[in-house]
C-alpha cells in the first residue's frame, strides 16, 4: 500500500519534506497544499530581487514538485478551504510547514509608528495578497535589525528605482521605488560588530551599487575580548568584521544615496509630531558586560532625525487553526517534528518542519536536516492505513466547495508567462502581482480577492 502524505506549505522546508519522503523505501503519495498560486514561500517572497543567484534553489526545487509521486495543490488555504480533521480523513500523515512571515514586535515605545520589513518585502516582492502601494515619502529612515533581511530592506530603499528594474520587479514596485525620496538609511545594531548577523557575501555586496556608498560609523564600533572570543569561534563573523573595519573612517566619494551602519545603539523610543508623522528615533548607546553578548544601556541616547522606522529584527509564526502553538516562541509545540498537545502528548499523525517547527533561524542547510529528522519521525511511526483518500477524492472534496485549485500544470503556465512577459522587456522574468491575473495565467478560473493582515500595511 501506499502511504498517503499532505504537506501543508509550499516552500523549501515542505518542498524538502516531499522530496524525502519520495526518496525513502517507503511508497509514497505526497499533495504539497499551498496557499498561494505559486510555490516556493519565502524563496518567491522573501528573497530580495536583486538576488536572483539565490533564486537558483528554485529550480532544485521545481525538480521535487515535478515528481510523479508528488502533486502540487495551490490556491489552497489551510483552515478555510480545509481543515485538519479533513486532512486525516485523505492522508496517513499531516505535515505542517508554513514558514513565518509576520515581523517580530520591538517591545519600545511608538513601535506602532513603524513599518514591518516583512511587510515590505512583501511588497517589493510583489506578494499577490498585499497592497500594490507602500509609503516611500522620506529622505531619512532608519532600519532597526543586523541580519540579511535588515541589508536587503536598506538595500532596496537606498538603490535608485531604475537600478531595480534589471530584476523581476512588476510595474508597480518600479514605479514606487523610483518616485522614493530616500537619501539616508541608516541601519542600527544593538551590539557591537562582532555579533552582526550579516552573511559575509550580502554585507560586501552592499557597496555594490555606483549610487549608494556605505558609511560605517566608528561610535560604538568596538570590540572587546568577550567579542574577540566570539569572532574566535564563529569564522563567518570574522570576514563580517574584516569587511566592515575596511569601511570605518573612509573618505565620503559622494554618491547620491547612503546607508549609514550604526553599532552599539538600541532602539528606545519611536517620536512622532502631533499628527503621528514620525520625526526621530531614539537610541540608547550599549556595552557588553559579560561574555554572553548581552548588552546594557550606558544612559546615553542620541535622538537620530529619521521620517520612517523599519523593524527587521526577525521573523515570526502565526497561529493555525485547529493546532495547538507556543505564543512566546512562536513554534508549534513538538518533539523532533511530531506535534505536542498542549500535555505534552504526541498528537498522531500530525507533524511539523521549518521555521513554524523550530522558529525562523537557519539557512538552506538547516531546513534540509530539519525536514530530515521530521521525516525520519513520521516514516518511523506510520503506516499505510485502508482508509486513506484517493487523490482524485481530495481533487473531489475541492471540486464540491469551489476551491481553484492550481494544479502544477497551471502553476508552469504561470511560470511560463512571467518568463514571456520578462523576455519582451530584455529581463528574465517580470512577476505577476495580483491573484486574479496568476489563476488567468494558469487558466484557472477566478475566484474572490483575498489579503494577508490588510490592517498591518500602511
Amino acid at each position: 500500500m501506499t502511504l498517503r502524505v499532505a504537506i501543508v506549505g509550499g516552500g523549501p522546508a515542505g518542498i524538502y519534506a516531499a522530496d524525502i519522503l519520495t526518496k525513502s523505501e517507503t511508497p509514497v503519495s505526497v499533495d504539497i497544499l499551498e496557499r498561494l498560486p505559486a510555490p516556493f514561500g519565502l524563496v518567491r517572497y522573501g528573497v530580495a530581487p536583486d538576488h536572483p543567484r539565490i533564486k537558483e534553489i528554485i529550480k532544485a526545487l521545481q525538480r521535487v514538485i515535478a515528481k510523479p509521486e508528488v502533486r502540487f495543490l495551490g490556491n489552497v488555504e489551510y483552515g478555510v478551504d480545509v481543515k485538519l480533521e479533513d486532512l486525516r480523513e485523505f492522508y496517513d500523515a499531516v505535515v505542517i510547514s508554513t514558514g513565518a512571515m509576520a515581523d517580530r514586535d520591538l517591545g519600545i515605545a511608538g513601535e506602532e509608528h513603524s513599518l514591518g520589513a516583512a511587510d515590505f518585502v512583501s511588497w517589493y516582492d510583489a506578494h499577490p495578497d498585499v497592497p500594490q502601494e507602500w509609503p516611500l515619502q522620506a529622505t531619512s529612515v532608519a532600519v532597526l535589525g543586523v541580519g540579511n533581511v535588515a541589508l536587503d530592506v536598506a538595500r532596496v530603499l537606498a538603490k535608485t528605482g531604475d537600478e531595480m528594474l534589471v530584476t523581476d520587479i512588476p510595474a508597480h514596485v518600479h514605479a514606487g521605488l523610483k518616485a522614493k525620496t530616500i537619501t539616508d538609511v541608516h541601519v542600527f545594531a544593538r551590539r557591537g560588530p562582532a555579533y552582526a548577523k550579516f552573511s559575509p557575501l550580502e554585507l560586501r555586496e552592499l557597496n555594490h551599487s555606483p549610487n549608494v556608498e556605505v558609511i560605517v560609523h566608528p561610535e560604538g564600533f568596538d570590540v572587546d575580548e568577550h567579542g574577540m572570543a566570539h569572532i574566535a569561534e564563529h569564522k563567518s563573523q570574522k570576514m563580517v568584521l574584516n569587511t566592515l573595519t575596511s569601511w570605518v573612517g573612509a573618505d565620503p566619494v559622494g554618491k547620491p544615496h547612503r546607508i549609514h551602519l550604526h553599532f552599539a545603539e538600541a532602539p528606545v523610543e519611536i517620536v512622532t509630531d502631533e499628527a503621528g508623522r514620525v520625526t526621530t528615533l531614539r537610541t540608547e548607546r550599549t556595552h557588553s558586560p559579560n561574555a554572553d553578548g548581552r548588552v546594557e544601556g550606558t544612559g546615553e541616547v542620541t535622538d537620530w532625525e529619521v521620517q520612517q522606522v523599519y523593524r527587521a529584527i526577525g521573523y515570526r509564526s502565526s497561529p493555525l487553526p485547529g493546532l495547538p502553538f507556543d505564543d512566546r516562541a512562536a513554534v508549534i509545540p513538538n518533539d523532533g517534528g511530531r506535534v505536542l498537545d498542549l500535555d505534552g502528548d504526541p498528537i498522531p499523525g500530525t507533524y511539523v518542519t521549518g521555521w513554524i517547527k523550530r522558529g525562523p533561524v537557519g539557512l538552506i542547510g538547516h531546513t534540509k536536516s530539519d525536514a530530515a529528522e521530521t521525516v525520519g519521525q513520521l516514516l518511523a511511526e506510520t503506516t499505510p492505513t485502508a482508509t486513506a483518500r484517493r487523490p482524485e477524492d481530495v481533487d473531489a472534496y475541492f471540486a464540491e466547495r469551489d476551491v481553484a485549485v492550481v494544479p502544477h500544470t497551471a502553476w508552469e503556465r504561470i511560470d511560463a508567462h512571467e518568463v514571456a512577459l520578462g523576455e519582451a522587456e530584455g529581463r528574465a522574468r517580470v512577476k505577476v502581482a495580483t491573484r486574479a491575473e496568476m489563476l488567468a495565467a494558469g487558466r484557472v478560473r477566478p475566484v474572490a480577492p483575498t489579503q494577508i493582515n490588510p490592517s498591518s500595511f500602511p
